[in-house]
């Protein structure tokens, strides 16, 4: 059998970043959650804030360098297996990629320490700022990275020169269609990812009956965070599904497994694309709903996958189940948000052990729906590399594709091991749980800069 080298650089690629997209989609979440943490315990001198601080810091601290290890790795591959994208477009995302380690990475990488290694080295005042900075920085990463990734989805800006873009309005490039609601969707996803791992591993120690405080704690914010956040992502995903409908509306079409133009496009609940004969089979859908959805018309006009060639076409399977498998998580995660306040207030979360357990085996479900919003947008795009102007199969070296396959297989087994040993001390960080603290609480309100005292759990 002939191997095809686009398929495997794509296949290559798909897996590195599937893997390092976890980690930014925790330690972004977590960022924010420890400085809010640090914030309460300067606020008002409760230990039990200060020992769950320090205990996430653990947790970010493996996820922010796996996020490191795994991410270098995407910046070769797009030279080594997608030369001719560099080639291409290099002028226009090679200066977005430079800012987002001049602006984002360094500030990071300044502070992280003090963040981690500080707490009985630094003055109070200090230590909080590096933790801000840390947590800026995160945000500030996810600005540069997703400018350049929708400048893909939707090029603005530019100019084409026998096929080199060049960049004609910096800013337009920067905020370009589609890059406001790709990256509030992204980081509602990031804090509803790091929100309900918080949750998880809250629960899991309530009913071990382990940490109280630190897992009351952690059940009141992530339960909180995620009450809020969960509906106002669905909200930021609807905005998003509208954008993506006007510039990129084959997207849409495999979104929604719909291959003729239609007016009052029904939305599958069930269906089983089928590109040969270009039809589904088993449809289950409710009438006009994804007419209503995409263009708040019950009688609303959609396009079809067979107004464009099947050359032209994204792949539709993977795309029309991506999309359900993440609205369907995100709708879960906003019903177990929701039962879960709600019996936190009633003060009766501790006696639901049925809902604890949901919400330990829900810990995991943001990685997933990131994924899988992931997947829609990236397969959704092909066959273009840049939408509508650059093809993928273009945009690939010409490595032969036994030496991808060989890289491909290696990266499998690096990275298996790397996420063990990842879940590994992770859980084993579990398991151990918030350390006990040698300091004293700090009084409500005391900002001084006294170097806190040692503690058994410093990094």
């Amino acid at each position: 059998m002939e191997l095809d080298p686009v398929l495997l650089a794509r296949l290559q690629f798909a897996f590195t970043i599937s893997f390092h997209i976890l980690f930014p989609a925790l330690t972004i979440g977590l960022s924010g959650f420890l400085l809010l943490l640090e914030v309460l315990w300067l606020k008002t001198g409760d230990e039990a804030f200060h020992r769950l601080a320090r205990f996430w810091m653990k947790i970010f601290a493996l996820g922010f360098g796996m996020g490191v290890v795994s991410g270098v790795v995407l910046s070769y591959q797009l030279g080594t297996n997608f030369s001719g994208f560099a080639r291409a477009t290099g002028n226009v995302l090679g200066p977005l990629l430079a800012y987002e380690v001049l602006t984002a990475f360094f500030l990071e990488a300044g502070f992280l320490g003090i963040m981690l290694f500080g707490w009985d080295r630094v003055g109070r005042g200090l230590h909080l700022f590096a933790t801000a900075c840390v947590a800026v920085g995160t945000m500030i990463s996810a600005f540069w990275i997703l400018a350049a990734n929708s400048w893909m989805q939707t090029p603005s800006g530019y100019a084409l020169v026998n096929g080199t873009f060049f960049a004609t309005d910096f800013w337009a490039v920067v905020f370009n269609p589609s890059f406001p609601y790709r990256f509030v969707h992204t980081i509602l996803a990031s804090y509803l990812t790091a929100a309900f791992v918080v949750i998880a591993v809250s629960a899991w120690w309530t009913l071990r009956g382990e940490h109280k405080a630190a897992a009351r704690h952690g059940l009141a914010f992530g339960l909180g965070l995620a009450a809020i956040l969960a509906p106002l992502q669905i909200y930021a995903g609807d905005l998003h599904g509208l954008n993506v409908r006007e510039h990129q509306p084959l997207k849409v079409a495999a979104m929604e497994g719909l291959w003729e133009t239609t007016r009052g496009a029904p939305l599958l609940l069930f269906a089983l694309p089928d590109p040969k004969t270009e039809s589904n089979r088993f449809e289950i859908g409710v009438p006009k709903l994804a007419s209503l959805i995409l263009t708040h018309d019950w009688d609303g006009e959609v396009i079809g996958l067979k107004s464009a060639p099947p050359e032209n076409r994204p792949p539709v399977m993977q795309v029309f189940w991506s999309f359900r498998v993440m609205v369907g998580i995100g709708f879960a995660m906003l019903c177990l948000a929701w039962a879960g306040a709600l019996f936190l207030l009633r003060r009766s979360l501790e006696r639901q052990t049925w809902l604890l357990r949901l919400l330990v085996w829900a810990g995991p479900s943001g990685f997933v729906a990131t994924l899988a919003g992931w997947y829609v947008a990236e397969i959704g795009r092909q066959p273009w590399v840049v939408y509508g102007i650059l093809r993928t199969a273009d945009a690939v070296s010409p490595v032969p594709a036994g030496s991808i396959l060989t890289t491909l297989l290696l990266f499998i087994a690096a990275y298996t091991v790397l996420l063990g040993a990842f879940l590994y001390y992770g859980a084993k960080l579990v398991r151990h749980g918030p350390d006990v603290p040698e300091v004293a609480s700090v009084p409500p309100g005391a900002g001084s800069n006294r170097p806190l005292a040692a503690t058994p759990g410093n990094l």
